[in-house]
């Protein structure tokens, strides 16, 4: 597994320019950056599915023939699986089979499990990642609310007060470029708050994900950094 989800996104977008830039990021960075630019890509018509998930507790994840995942408090997501667009995929959940599904050729897909009872099937809820930030010299966040009864979620810079995001409705994304900076960053449900989330430092390029979970009343707020499976042809 390996955080070239940016590289996947933009690849066409890493110009003489962009090479150029290289060289003003450190050493490490600009090497890894420089691996992603010449790792194997996957064919046209690829589509990318992670699965988050929101609750308290822990969850096993395997997506098509991606690596079994454990998803907890402090990963609540799972890599993007790379899966063949429009054809049918499955998903294990706790090393059993849940679903079999299938998404559009060059999707960007985030899927919710939803559980109505202890012995029924798992239904996902489906939300789309697609056009997100094709800045390679900003760094993205994507802001999901995930809490059904949240009519309007909201992203704040703590502090401040400064909005980031505001009326995005349950099971729905946003997205936005940032230059890379730290920040204490809120999540907001109507006049409730979730305690302060320190965002680590970006770089160029990076994508991190922020999920509003818990409830209405007393929200949370998770983040952590996006990720692709590696592909192997």
């Amino acid at each position: 597994m390996t955080s070239v989800f940016s590289a996947v996104r933009r690849q066409a977008l890493f110009t003489l320019a962009g090479l150029g830039a290289l060289s003003c990021l450190p050493a490490a960075h600009a090497e890894g950056t420089l691996a992603q630019l010449y790792a194997a890509r996957p064919p046209a018509g690829s589509s990318f599915v992670r699965v988050v998930h929101p609750d308290a507790g822990s969850l096993r994840v395997k997506i098509a023939d991606g690596p079994e995942q454990t998803l907890s408090g402090s990963k609540p997501a799972s890599s993007y699986a790379i899966v063949k667009g429009d054809t049918p995929f499955a998903i294990q959940l706790d090393g059993k089979s849940a679903s079999s599904m299938k998404v559009a050729p060059g999707s960007f897909t985030t899927l919710v499990p939803q559980r109505q009872g202890k012995n029924a099937a798992t239904r996902f809820t489906a939300i789309d990642d697609s056009g997100g930030s094709q800045d390679a010299l900003k760094a993205e966040l994507r802001f999901y609310n995930l809490i059904d009864d949240c009519t309007e979620g909201g992203l704040k810079i703590a502090g401040t007060g400064t909005p980031l995001f505001t009326g995005v409705a349950p099971a729905r994304s946003a997205s936005r470029s940032i230059n890379p900076v730290s920040a204490q960053l809120a999540a907001i449900c109507a006049t409730a708050a979730s305690a302060p989330l320190a965002l680590p430092q970006l770089q160029p390029g990076d994508h991190y994900s922020l999920f509003m979970t818990g409830t209405a009343a007393a929200p949370v707020l998770r983040g952590q950094a996006s990720a692709t499976d590696t592909y192997r042809p």
